[in-house]
């Protein structure tokens, strides 16, 4: 099944994994003949085989015409891959109303359909009517001797016990029903049959509470369709994987024969609906075989292939476990037609199958191959390396090898991967003098652009071989030559330090420290850049790409340029500018004369009249104050946080020797510079006296109220806030207002004015 986008007949790419439109397919399919509704529904299922709904709609439409062979093809085709029980009684309806009118022959059909729908889905979770209506059916069977009569008991009391150690959602009514048989049967030996299976019963009603927490999470109606990365779908994925977790982990303690049903009961309705998943398929498969049921897992394999003919990961595990199990033959063919189902098969496929052939078969085999392969047109360098490394370490002809490198060479010389494992290969053989001249022939043919790894290679060769010598005038000749590709006058064509790093590194050993390296990094930036005009923000950025990490600075090779990575996005800093809240849209808004629309309260947008309010709430004397306070500059702190730490304040409400003032005072007579944020003692955080306290007191309480900063917090949080001091936070998260300026509103007027507080109590 092809899982890219079709082409519709006008040319645009029709998705054949529309969900919604594949909804209003099956609705119209409904209200159509079943020769109409029949190719609608081939389609459908075509597109989503594991589509139980879909299956049903098809085989329902057939069972209304009363043809009962189109539907058992229908049944055959379905049953085993939705194993949903709403499809199966469907199914088990179907075969008693065939059945109904053939007697005692019918009966026991019925009786084998109801055994074969049960071992596939009796350990659904919603099986409980299932369970039920088979021991009804069992019950309704005439029996005329008493053998026929312990026969059929003998046969309710197996589909009870199977029935009461199934967590479903009826197991509480099995049970009960199973105690009231037991009882009528025999009360002697229901006892002791009784206690046998309480406990079993116990296990399974604690497990259906368990698995009924998993199969909550997922979506029964969802379809199988290939993964997008939504987060649906993932988190899907995510439930039917914790599902299988639980399961596998046999949380009933059952025998391991019951146990392996359930899980294999788990993935198949797992891979309904995520039939696209390789992953999931693999583990279906790997939990078989380390089941020991090898063959079950070669099965696994086969339908996901079906499913995913496109996934070369299940062609190599499939390939890797035939191999595994001694069928060569078998692991032969998956890669042939790997092989050949690709138009122009991949290098990395035929490089697997030379390794294969060599292990399986022998040298011939993986030579002739190869000798094949070759001619190829899409075969690549990395054909003649991977066997040229096979005949040099499996094979340990070291000749073969290198004419098969030589071979390559006269197709692949332009091609600098090829060079550097060709010399890699030279350097094994000790071979010093061939590694120069293959470098020499090399960068002789490659234009610059594709020599820079050349020339890298070249350089560390000498510089872990050469003589000083050598080194340095490879050093230099990289240099001239890759001239053309860096500015003149750039600073990478002079020797730097950085050329003595990469000389004396090795490994993950430096000869400098982290913060050298930090220096010439940033030293080097600004030399590339020393003609150009430079911000703050790129040598911010210079700072931020060089810093720290020795392998982050490139010096694992041999270039000197430490270019930013490209997988990091750093902020233009140079754009960043203080915060100004008379600055709307670009453009500052000027102080309006107003006294409401003050630097401390710029207009923003249509909310002046709601500052406007809000001022008119709060005494006279604070709305002044807050009025003329000047203009924020820099980040704003948490009004919360600023408005905790000052009501506990020990801030004096009055001077000493001087009463308080009463709010019928302050309205009465002028105050203008008094504040009334200090609150009375009724609504003081300390409680304490409204004298003010020597200084020495106050400063031992203050660091007393430091060591106590984590209970502050949760000390605010449960006590009432003064009424100004509330109005004043709601106008700050209205319109922005600074906490600088909120804070020092709220510690007091005494701080600016030099006047007394002004007691206001909360009523």
């Amino acid at each position: 099944m092809s899982e890219e986008p079709k082409k519709g007949d006008d040319g645009t790419t029709t998705d054949i994994y529309n969900v919604e439109a594949a909804e209003i397919l099956a609705n119209e399919a409904q209200l159509l003949s079943i020769a109409e509704a029949t190719p609608i529904y081939e389609q459908l299922l075509s597109t989503f085989p594991t589509a139980a709904k879909y299956w049903k709609q098809y085989v329902e439409a057939y069972i209304t015409t009363h043809n009962d062979e189109v539907t058992k093809q229908i049944f055959s085709r379905c049953l085993l891959n939705c194993l949903q029980i709403s499809l199966w009684r469907c199914y088990i309806n179907f075969i008693r109303k065939v059945n109904e009118k053939k007697g005692t022959e019918g009966l026991e059909e019925t009786r084998k359909a109801f055994d074969f729908m049960l071992n596939y889905v009796g350990y659904d979770i919603s099986s409980g009517p299932v369970w039920l209506e088979y021991i009804a059916f069992l019950k309704s069977l005439p029996v005329t001797t008493a053998q026929e009569e312990s026969h059929r008991m003998a046969n309710l009391r197996k589909v009870y016990q199977r029935a009461i150690v199934t967590p479903t959602h009826h197991v509480e009514q099995l049970w009960k029903d199973y105690e009231n048989f037991e009882n009528s049967v025999n009360r002697t030996a229901a006892k002791g049959l009784v206690s046998e299976y309480q406990p079993k019963f116990n296990s399974a009603r604690a497990v259906y509470k368990e698995r009924k927490k998993y199969l909550d999470e997922i979506d029964w109606n969802m379809l199988a369709i290939p993964p997008n990365g939504s987060y649906k779908e993932e988190q899907q994925c995510m439930a039917w994987k914790r599902l299988l977790v639980f399961e596998r982990g046999n949380p009933q303690r059952v025998d391991s024969a019951s146990a392996n049903r359930r899980i294999t009961f788990c993935f198949e309705q797992c891979l309904m609906y995520l039939y696209h998943y390789p992953d999931i398929w693999y583990d279906y498969a790997t939990w078989h075989a380390s089941s020991g049921s090898v063959d079950s897992a070669a099965k696994v394999f086969q339908r996901a292939l079906k499913a995913l003919p496109d996934s070369e990961l299940l062609k190599y595990a499939y390939a890797e476990l035939e191999e595994s199990r001694g069928a060569i033959q078998s692991a032969k063919k998956i890669y042939e037609s790997f092989l050949v189902s690709n138009s122009g098969a991949t290098s990395l496929a035929q490089i697997q199958y030379i390794r294969f052939l060599r292990r399986s078969e022998g040298i011939e085999a993986a030579r002739k191959y190869f000798l094949d392969a070759r001619k190829s047109p899409s075969c690549t360098y990395h054909v003649f390396v991977a066997y040229a490394t096979v005949v040099f370490c499996v094979d340990k002809d070291s000749k073969v090898a290198h004419n098969i490198f030589e071979a390559g060479l006269k197709r692949f010389m332009n091609e600098p991967g090829y060079i550097l494992e060709y010399a890699d290969f030279l350097c094994r053989l000790n071979d010093d003098r061939n590694v120069r001249a293959l470098f020499e022939r090399a960068l002789s043919s490659l234009p610059p652009e594709k020599s820079v790894e050349v020339w890298k290679g070249f350089s560390k060769f000498e510089q872990t071989y050469g003589d000083l010598v050598s080194m340095l005038k490879v050093e230099q000749r990289r240099k001239e030559a890759l001239s053309q590709m860096v500015e003149e006058g750039s600073p990478a064509l002079e020797n730097t330090l950085y050329d003595v790093i990469s000389r004396y590194s090795f490994m993950d050993l430096w000869p400098c420290s982290s913060k050298d390296l930090d220096h010439l990094s940033r030293q080097e930036w600004l030399m590339k850049n020393i003609n150009k005009r430079v911000d703050k923000s790129s040598l911010l950025n210079c700072v931020n790409i060089t810093g720290g990490d020795k392998v982050s600075a490139g010096l694992t090779t041999n270039s000197k340029s430490l270019p930013p990575s490209s997988k990091v996005v750093y902020p233009d800093t140079s754009r960043m500018v203080i915060y100004d809240p008379r600055q709307t849209l670009g453009s500052e808004v000027p102080a309006s004369s107003n006294s409401t629309h003050t630097s401390g309260l710029p207009p923003v947008g249509n909310s002046t009249t709601a500052v406007s309010d809000i001022l008119k709430l709060i005494s006279p004397v604070l709305a002044t104050f807050i009025t003329n306070l000047p203009v924020v500059e820099g980040p704003l702190p948490d009004i919360d946080v600023v408005l905790s730490i000052l009501l506990q304040s020990p801030t004096p409400t009055t001077r000493i020797g001087k009463p308080a003032v009463s709010l019928q005072q302050m309205q009465a007579g002028p105050g203008p510079s008094t504040s009334d944020l200090s609150g009375s003692t009724k609504t003081r955080m300390n409680n304490g006296p409204s004298h003010k306290l020597p200084r020495d007191e106050q400063s031992g309480k203050r660091k007393y109220l430091d060591r106590q900063e984590d209970d502050e917090s949760t000390t605010e949080q449960s006590r009432p806030l003064p009424k100004d001091v509330f109005r004043l936070r709601q106008m700050h998260r209205s319109r922005g207002l600074s906490t600088s300026q909120t804070g020092s509103a709220a510690s007091g007027g005494s701080v600016f004015s030099g006047e007394p507080s002004v007691s206001i109590s909360n009523d």
